[in-house]
């Protein structure tokens, strides 16, 4: 079965959402996902949204707080267009619904304080931000009939112009992206969905390791499809662990808000102790690279599994008023945060590379676009500064949707390539529980233990050499068995641990999220650049 239409988008997170609005003013949209259209990053995002809100705050001042976490790797003139076009973007969250926590004497906002900022500038829904934005987009998307939404949809390969034929006579070598290989879950059948422009939104990819605070969607899977199309993606290295997921064996990847600290939390060890001041001289407040790296130090330095939060020394109403969800969550499993420290420790959070991209969301391959966290746009450099990913979001798709709107007539009239079928596997299936579990389990536990806060090149080696092996069977299987979206995923995280292990390697000092102790020191001479990888031929 084909499908057709101007506009597919993959993924339902803010960054998706907010195209698809947009695009369907002019265009006919169809967004997939692979799960529930609530199953996504931006629904966990506790903080909130960083832009210049109050006339306390100023563009110059966010500019140099971004380019200061970056690590020296962000591009200016892409930090300067974010920060001066969010405000403007964070209203029309408003407009579309999204209910904002007002200040308390008449204020547009309340605005939260997070590590690495230098002023109050987080719009926020109490710890809830991510659901209410989500909630109000799915509202608005539901309502829209030109938008046709698509669950438990798993996109497996994109369509590739170099792979088709213009009206049966072979088609020309190129690189222009056509649509999608579709795998329907419910079906088990593999669909072709063709596009005019193909936009990935496919979030991040914290599932490659252990610990992670993502949703169990985030394999990476837009990041990998357009790198084994041809496209270029950058600064995979820089995995941002977040310092602070609750520590309980109970709970899976719940994080504790960066803003607790931004409210006065302290980090403090299990004799009661603060240390962050031993790591960084912002202490508390340092930004997230650094907090992790000091939370990892201190660790290792007491043999303890975990480090503690203590927010107690502040009033209890103002705590569950201002946390309801991490209050909530954290006394369900026996911990008041008015009386008692938070257990805590890093877990992986956030991927800073990703598919590269222009000023407008394109790639580099024709037609395909990628946003949100699947993207590279230069903002956040090495290390990304605290709320500044649902911005980059909202930003970059109000772009992406006005290079659509300039170039729709033109992509229209391209001439139609007839595209094959997918090539299914053999009709047997797969023993997962041997192939998929075994392989994703110990994928997840080798990223952790060789490509996690603190690297060496040693360890590196190690995996690099187990990864060749676990892909030629991964492959091997893929394409002579039935597919199932556990393989398509295990494909995916597979290839992305390989891609960032690639990466880690590459950069050989210490920057921003990426530690390694064989080179402990920044080198700008050498690598004041992006980590660029691309595949050389392009194809399955």
């Amino acid at each position: 079965m084909t499908e057709f239409c101007d506009v597919l988008i993959v993924g339902s997170g803010v960054s998706g959402l907010s195209f698809a609005l947009k695009a369907a003013a002019f265009s006919s949209v169809t967004l997939i996902t692979k799960k529930n259209s609530a199953d996504t990053a931006t629904n966990l995002a506790q903080g909130g949204v960083a832009a210049v809100l109050s006339v306390e705050d100023s563009v110059e001042a966010h500019i140099n707080d971004t380019l200061v976490s970056g690590d020296g790797l962000c591009d200016v003139d892409i930090v300067r267009i974010v920060t001066t076009e969010g405000p403007d973007r964070v209203r029309e969250l408003m407009e579309l619904g999204v209910r904002f926590q007002r200040g308390r004497d008449g204020e547009e906002f309340d605005l939260g304080m997070e590590g690495g900022h230098s002023t109050r500038r987080v719009a926020h829904a109490s710890d809830l931000t991510g659901r209410e934005i989500e909630r109000a987009l799915l509202a608005q998307v539901a309502a829209n009939t030109n938008i046709r939404v698509l669950e438990n949809h798993l996109a497996i390969d994109l369509l590739m112009e170099s792979k088709a034929s213009r009206r049966g006579k072979g088609g020309k070598e190129g690189d222009r992206c056509l649509g999608a290989y579709v795998l329907d879950r419910q079906t088990g059948e593999v669909e072709v969905y063709y596009a005019g422009v193909t936009v990935l939104c496919t979030g991040g990819c914290g599932k490659v390791y252990l610990y992670t605070t993502n949703p169990d969607i985030a394999t990476g899977d837009g990041v990998v499809m357009a790198y084994r199309a041809g496209a270029k993606v950058a600064n995979l290295e820089f995995v941002q662990f977040h310092p602070t997921c609750f520590f309980n064996r109970e709970v899976k990847n719940f994080l504790i808000s960066e803003a607790v600290r931004g409210e006065g939390g302290v980090l403090i060890n299990r004799q009661g102790h603060p240390f962050m001041k031993k790591y960084d001289a912002r202490g508390d407040l340092a930004t997230r690279d650094a907090v992790a790296r000091g939370i990892d130090a201190e660790m290792k330095a007491t043999g303890d599994d975990c480090v503690f939060l203590d927010i107690s020394h502040k009033p209890a109403d103002f705590l569950r008023e201002r946390f309801p969800n991490i209050y909530a969550t954290c006394r369900q499993y026996g911990v008041d945060l008015t009386q008692v420290p938070i257990p805590v420790v890093p877990a992986a959070h956030y991927m800073c590379g990703g598919v590269l991209v222009d000023e407008w969301g394109c790639s580099s391959i024709t037609n395909l676009l990628a946003l949100g966290e699947t993207a590279c746009t230069g903002l956040h450099g090495a290390n990304r500064l605290a709320s500044n990913s649902l911005l980059e979001a909202v930003v970059f798709a109000h772009r992406a949707v006005h290079w659509l709107r300039e170039h729709i007539v033109a992509i229209r009239q391209l001439p139609a390539l007839a595209v094959d079928p997918w090539r299914a596997g053999g009709a047997e299936v797969l023993d997962e529980s041997i192939l998929v579990t075994h392989n994703w389990n110990q994928l997840r536990q080798l990223m952790w233990d060789y490509v996690g806060i603190v690297r060496r090149q040693k360890r590196l080696d190690l995996i690099q050499n187990r990864l060749t092996f676990m892909l030629t069977e991964i492959k091997e299987h893929f394409f002579d068995y039935l597919l199932t979206p556990d393989l398509v995923e295990l494909r995916n995280l597979a290839v992305l641990a390989d891609l960032i292990v690639q990466s880690a390697s590459l950069r050989k000092e210490s920057r921003g999220l990426h530690y390694i102790v064989d080179y402990p020191e920044k080198n700008d001479r050498d690598f004041l650049r992006d980590t660029i990888l691309q595949r050389p031929v392009p194809g399955r």
